[in-house]
């Protein structure tokens, strides 16, 4: 067999899945729904690697810092491979830069033309000066530049005076010299002005000559990087911006004056050149065809991206180099696959993806600053755009609640693809039955399976479906058996996988989860729990129900008794009155009181109270799967007719008194077998299950075996009348004209039961 590796038996789903992909328009993301074990989370994510692998490859996206607002970096798209190529080759030019620049500022030309600008500025300044002092002298002052600024001293008699020759004077004379000195410091103002525009100008072509010589090296180097991104305009745009930014801030580059080291200048330096840095947060370089990705654990920080922090200083801060993309950044311009329960354990994760949705753009936010708790400075980038298919992978219970109350849901998930839990049984998908298992063989190298191995996988897969006619498509537990088997296979020596190791692994893997169902049965057959298996009983019967514990489920009998008297409560549900009845059971007792109203009730009111209860149950019931029993019971109450004890019988009943299919009917079968087995059977035991359960009987070879024999029974009914008949081998009697039944048949004994019941009923009310 040729392994088979595609979407096998659901036609639906890969309907679904191909229509949403296709559609391009806003809101068609898709929602997988289905058992587990259907191969939903498998096989979409081979569909989605087939899709991509014919798709453009997207964008990488990078974040770079904006020069005009730090506190919001600015996104950077570039084509595929261009990120990281870009990254390295700014890396190298800021290096170089490094390096040129304080070359330039340390060689000698330098240090010539720097030393001719001051020296024009000295005598320009000195020029200045000297008009200042010829002021100066005319009103009898000397002039001198100290370090708190221009001092002018008076000259009395041809020389200047100190303070204590000052004070010494007469006021007169110190008075005249206060206001001449008053009157000089206007007259020098425009000079002490004109001084300070020499220095400021000597400055500024200082530093436009500093700019210049920078600008002559960064030009150099970066000329390489613009020739080599001139086809994007954002690139090159983003490199004259960070050109422009090194001209503007020297000092960063020059080496420091001091010999001594510091250890934080050289840290705080080392973080400004990160101002120069690219950071790639979507690379895909190494892609080809669109990106599948598969969010295995969707957290906020996961899924939308997130601002790290790092301790400088005793502080903490981020940049832009510090953001981290998030599983939906990588899947920009392709898939991504996120199972619904594992988005729903945080609702902000799903309000964050749904707005990422919305707005066609992916935001990243502090965790702390979106619940109001951010204490420290942070940055706010910009967002991104989304061009990406989500498809939510879950059961059809969660889409449901999803879409009963969350409209935006709708919106946004348009797309159902239903994955069946089982496939028609048709010559094709057993085709691709057996290519699945040969797939599966072939990828993990197991033992290849011979035919008894696969016919008996392939009764497993109807067994799992619980019909005769369909192949379950849960995968996983199909290919859980196969692991298994391998086990055996090895162990035996065998050079395949053959039937018996597939039915060592079934049986192994229910004797590991069968502990309650084995002490169950121990408590039936100590008679702690009390079920007849042969013999006869009126208003008796044993019942059937499944219970779940977990991975494994099992049939048990249950005994169901009623008690009829006079009374006008009709039917009564002893686990409901005790709140142990879930509605459903509730409801099937309640059809009994139909059946009885619209066979009997032709001509008379019925008087009576019947009780209905399962006996030892402490633990409540639900389902209507019983109703037939009881109303088996019921009638074997009133007509005072036995029904045979080795008989359990299972199925719902409506109110025309047709036997309705139930679930777990293998299970129900197998349970009773059991208890009948470890008594020893007699060739009497048996089960009643509705007709319509027989397509859906795949029973263990040792029930089909006891079947063979004659050593247990399966029978059938379509309607309460045909399983009544079997259960007490009376006639049921059909109806007369005149409303009544045949004499003596069982309807005929209950018909006149419950007209006495009823006179007796009239007389006790006159009495009263």
């Amino acid at each position: 067999m040729k392994p088979i590796e595609a979407m096998i038996g659901q036609p639906r789903a890969h309907q679904a899945l191909m229509f949403g992909i296709n559609v391009k328009e806003p809101g068609f993301n898709i929602y997988a729904a289905g058992l587990p074990g259907t191969g939903k989370t498998t096989t979409v994510l081979d569909f989605l690697k087939e899709t991509a692998r014919d798709d453009p490859t997207p964008s990488d996206w990078c974040y770079v810092n904006n020069f005009s607002d730090e506190y919001q970096p600015k996104v950077l798209e570039c084509p595929s491979g261009i990120g990281r190529q870009l990254k390295r080759d700014l890396r190298e030019v800021v290096q170089a830069a490094r390096l040129a620049i304080p070359q330039l500022f340390e060689g000698t030309d330098y240090a010539a033309k720097r030393e001719e600008i001051f020296r024009k500025m000295n005598q320009m300044r000195q020029h200045t000066i000297a008009k200042m002092g010829q002021e100066a002298q005319k009103d009898d002052f000397s002039m001198q530049f100290t370090s708190i600024g221009l001092s002018l001293m008076p000259i009395v008699q041809g020389k200047p005076i100190s303070d204590e020759e000052f004070l010494s004077l007469s006021s007169n004379e110190q008075q005249s010299i206060v206001e001449k000195r008053e009157k000089l410091k206007e007259k020098l103002i425009p000079y002490v002005r004109q001084l300070r525009e020499i220095e400021g100008k000597a400055r500024n072509d200082v530093a436009e000559f500093d700019k210049d010589v920078a600008l002559y090296a960064i030009e150099h180097l970066m000329s390489n990087l613009l020739d080599k991104y001139k086809e994007y305009d954002n690139i090159t745009q983003h490199l004259r911006e960070i050109q422009q930014n090194i001209v503007e801030n020297l000092d960063l580059f020059r080496p420091g004056r001091s010999g001594d080291k510091d250890e934080t200048q050289d840290t705080l330096r080392e973080l400004a050149f990160r101002l120069y840095d690219i950071n790639v947060i979507v690379d895909n370089s190494d892609l080809k065809g669109a990106p599948v990705v598969k969010e295995q654990n969707p957290t906020f920080d996961n899924l939308l991206g997130k601002m790290e922090k790092e301790g400088q200083l005793g502080n903490l801060r981020t940049d832009f180099t510090l953001i981290r993309s998030g599983s939906l950044h990588k899947a920009n311009g392709g898939y991504i696959m996120i199972r619904a329960e594992q988005l729903l354990r945080d609702l902000n994760v799903y309000e964050g993806l749904k707005r990422a949705l919305k707005n066609h753009e992916i935001r990243i936010e502090d965790a702390a600053e979106r619940v109001g708790y951010a204490n420290i400075k942070t940055i706010t980038p910009k967002p991104i755009p989304l061009n990406s298919k989500v498809i939510l992978i879950g059961d059809s219970n969660t889409y449901q609640v999803l879409f009963a109350y969350d409209p935006e849901f709708r919106e946004l998930f348009k797309v159902k693809a239903e994955f069946d839990n089982a496939m028609v049984m048709t010559d094709d998908n057993l085709h691709n039955y057996v290519g699945f298992l040969s797939a599966l063989v072939k990828k993990e190298k197991l033992h290849h399976l011979d035919a008894s191995a696969i016919a008996r996988l392939i009764e497993h897969g109807c067994r799992l479906a619980d019909d005769q006619q369909k192949l379950s498509t849960q995968f996983g537990l199909v290919a859980d058996v196969v692991r298994e088997a391998e086990f055996y296979a090895l162990k035996s020596n065998s050079k395949y996988i053959t039937a018996d190791h597939i039915e060592t692994a079934i049986d192994a893997k229910v004797y590991r989860s069968n502990l309650i169902q084995e002490r169950l049965g121990e408590y039936i057959r100590r008679n702690v729990i009390l079920i007849s298996t042969s013999g006869t009983a009126v208003g008796q019967i044993n019942g059937l129900s499944v219970l779940n514990v977990g991975d494994f489920e099992f049939g048990v009998p249950s005994r169901i008794t009623v008690a009829v008297g006079l009374g006008k409560e009709g039917v009564i549900d002893v686990q409901r009155e005790v709140n142990m009845g879930g509605p459903i059971h509730g409801k099937g007792v309640m059809i009994l009181a139909g059946y009885l109203t619209s066979i009997f009730a032709y001509d008379k009111p019925l008087a009576l109270t019947a009780r209905v209860v399962f006996e030892q149950n402490y633990e409540g019931v639900e389902g209507d799967s019983a109703s037939s029993a009881e109303l088996y019971a019921l009638l074997s109450a009133l007509s005072e007719i036995p029904i045979r004890q080795n008989f359990a019988v299972t199925g719902s009943v409506n109110q025309k008194g047709e036997i309705q299919p139930i679930g777990g009917v293998n299970e129900k079968i197998e349970g009773y077998f059991e208890v009948c087995n470890s008594r020893g059977l007699d060739g009497n035991h048996s089960v009643l299950i509705p007709d319509s359960n027989v397509s859906n009987l795949m029973l263990k070879k040792e029930v089909i075996d006891a079947v063979k024999k004659g050593r247990f029974h399966i029978y059938s009914a379509r309607t309460i009348e045909e399983g009544i008949e079997i259960l007490t081998g009376i006639s049921a009697g059909k109806r007369r004209f005149d409303g009544g039944f045949q004499k003596d048949s069982l309807y005929d004994l209950v018909d006149r039961r419950l007209r006495d019941m009823a006179e007796k009923s009239k007389q006790f009310h006159n009495i009263m």
